[in-house]
């Protein structure tokens, strides 16, 4: 089994800045992409930032320039870091990692339950 569990959430002020964590524990392999996304209230679910096992990002055109993702191999653990927060950005925080599982050695993707991030005005 696989465990994704995020934290880092919060109530914030407009313009301030948090930083969410998420770790993967559990019987994988190895960790392919991994990423953050985020759904409001009577939203879809949306893509905020991934990163590949080789580093490489991408950013929904909303974020770009204000969050960063980050990821730390050694620890399966990957970050967003959210400066000049809006209260559009309010939402549900989700991580997600894509892992070769370790017996079968094919790839699935895992969710954690979510972290509250609130941005008041």
């Amino acid at each position: 089994q696989v465990q994704v569990v995020e934290s880092g959430g919060g109530l914030v002020q407009a313009g301030g800045s948090l930083r969410l964590s998420c770790e993967s524990s559990g019987m994988f392999f190895s960790i392919n992409s991994m990423g953050w996304f985020r759904q409001a209230p009577g939203r879809q679910r949306e893509l905020v930032a991934t990163v590949s096992n080789a580093g490489s990002t991408n950013y929904a055109d909303s974020v770009k320039g204000r969050f960063t993702i980050s990821r730390d191999n050694a620890k399966n653990t990957v970050y967003l870091q959210m400066n000049s927060l809006k209260p559009e950005n309010t939402a549900v925080y989700y991580c997600n990692a894509d892992v070769r599982l370790h017996l079968s050695h094919t790839d699935s993707i895992f969710w954690g339950q979510g972290t509250q991030v609130t941005v008041s005005s």
